[in-house]
């Protein structure tokens, strides 16, 4: 982990230009995620709550991060790829940009110019103004392809990389067949915005407070209520110290819906090579 100093934090994002398009973006999809309390209804949270689980967990979770990133299990390549597509209906960006930038994380954590998304630079740079000061080498396609070349020669997680964004557009259209303005209001852009924090508490919350069981080069903690919100991920000490194995808990209190799912897959027959912790480390 790179020393860091509050002066270099300063230099480092005065030398890199807010990108106004991903700012405009988010502000756009969080002023309509505002718009909720005047479109609700109870079908309409609970399609919110459905979708945040199906994108967030299955989708992120257990599809993008355990399954693609660090290959913690093996799926029928079926499977993985319907899995993958919840990945890229979450709004996170596609496969190879989301893998990418993890596995980065992951190989320098908290480094000031390595890690895309580094604690070191405080709570509100790595939760999100590390998108809206993107810098190129965590943006750029071909630096992406470079990170994560076992993604990028997979023709279907190209086009998903390309074509993420337009798949809101049916998943827009179905809600509002289903349930008109309150389930799309809900069910696309208050969901995307929950599922965005909820996600990034991970990249913040999860390095500056919690406990650690193992000791690591980094700061990340288990932080018991961002697992709750992140089906499982909070436990990111656990995580950081095995990066690949499948379960993120250790302890029975350290509840993983995640895992819950990987262990259904492995109860069909779907889920094999499951990695399991060490167990000096169970």
């Amino acid at each position: 982990m790179t020393n860091h100093s509050p002066s270099a934090t300063l230099e480092s994002k005065a030398s890199t230009p807010l990108n106004w398009v991903s700012a405009g973006f988010f502000a756009t999809i969080h002023a309509l995620a505002l718009l909720a309390p005047w479109f609700f209804s109870w079908s309409a949270l609970g399609v919110t709550i459905f979708l945040h689980w199906l994108f967030g967990s299955i989708g992120i979770c257990l599809g993008y991060h355990r399954l693609l990133t660090h290959r913690s299990f093996q799926v029928p390549k079926w499977l993985e790829y319907i899995i993958a597509t919840f990945g890229a209906l979450a709004l996170q960006g596609g496969p190879i940009f989301w893998v990418a930038n993890h596995r980065l994380h992951h190989a320098f954590p908290e480094d000031d110019e390595k890690d895309p998304y580094s604690a070191s630079h405080g709570f509100w740079w790595s939760h999100m103004m590390w998108i809206f000061y993107s810098k190129k080498e965590f943006f750029d396609p071909e630096a992406n392809r470079k990170a994560a070349p076992d993604i990028a020669r997979d023709p279907y997680y190209r086009w998903l990389d390309r074509n993420f964004l337009a798949l809101q557009i049916p998943v827009g259209l179905l809600l509002y067949l289903l349930g008109g303005w309150s389930f799309v209001i809900w069910g696309v852009f208050a969901r995307a915005v929950l599922l965005w924090h909820s996600t990034w508490l991970i990249n913040s919350a999860s390095h500056l407070r919690g406990y650690q069981t193992f000791e690591v080069e980094d700061g990340s903690r288990n932080l018991w209520w961002a697992a709750i919100l992140t089906y499982g991920e909070g436990w990111h000490n656990n995580h950081h110290a095995h990066p690949n194995v499948a379960p993120a808990g250790r302890q029975w209190w350290e509840v993983d819906m995640t895992w819950w799912s990987i262990q259904v897959l492995r109860s069909l027959g779907l889920a094999k090579k499951v990695v399991m912790p060490p167990k000096s480390a169970a």
